[in-house]
């Protein structure tokens, strides 16, 4: 009797994973491919989509500074794709040299309801850590991403800069906005397009 009924119920969970696969196959056909190369950003979008949307070779100059003594350099690549329907930007990259390996994810979103973008980072270097990052905005043909780091136990200003933008490179620099007014550049990045966005 207990034999059957345990048979009786793998029968019974057999057809339901059965049912559940066959539910799942049939979801490409109801739901676009992550990767769709039709996907087209939201108006807000457009123009960073414009700007760096494709495949990146990258180097990246740490400058000797305070917060970089020993300065260094890496080499690597960067993909950046829309996603979320096209209301977001994802950059996705890695890169190596002298200054030890680094993974990264950016996130760039509009945010309607603040009027600027929001911007999440996520970086795997000696240490790794996430965060949403400031907010964004252009500025003329200039993007950039103002947010605070505490160092020390003292809140610093810093502005990731996304400048020079043509068609076929752009870089990015990333900077401390000092007390006196001054701007102290960290690390700047020189990227320079691989191929035809995505």
């Amino acid at each position: 009797m207990r034999k059957t009924f345990l048979v009786s119920i793998s029968k019974v969970f057999v057809v339901l994973a059965l049912m559940v696969a066959g539910a799942f196959l049939r979801l490409p056909a109801q739901v676009p491919e992550i990767w769709d190369a039709n996907l087209k950003p939201v108006p807000e979008m457009q123009k960073l989509y414009d700007s760096l949307a494709g495949d990146w070779d990258t180097i990246e100059r740490l400058e000797h500074t305070q917060f970089f003594p020993k300065g260094g350099e890496r080499k690597g690549r960067t993909h950046v794709r829309l996603a979320g329907g096209g209301a977001m930007l994802v950059m996705e990259g890695h890169s190596d040299g002298s200054a030890g390996p680094l993974q990264y994810i950016i996130v760039v979103w509009w945010d309607k309801a603040a009027g600027n973008y929001g911007f999440f980072t996520c970086f795997k270097d000696q240490s790794s850590g996430c965060e949403v990052r400031g907010n964004a905005h252009w500025e003329g043909d200039k993007f950039v991403n103002d947010y605070q780091e505490t160092e020390k136990g003292k809140k610093l200003n810093f502005r990731d800069t996304f400048q020079d933008i043509t068609p076929t490179s752009h870089a990015l620099v990333f900077a401390w906005l000092k007390d006196d007014g001054t701007v102290e550049p960290q690390i700047i990045t020189k990227s320079v397009r691989r191929s035809a966005k995505p």
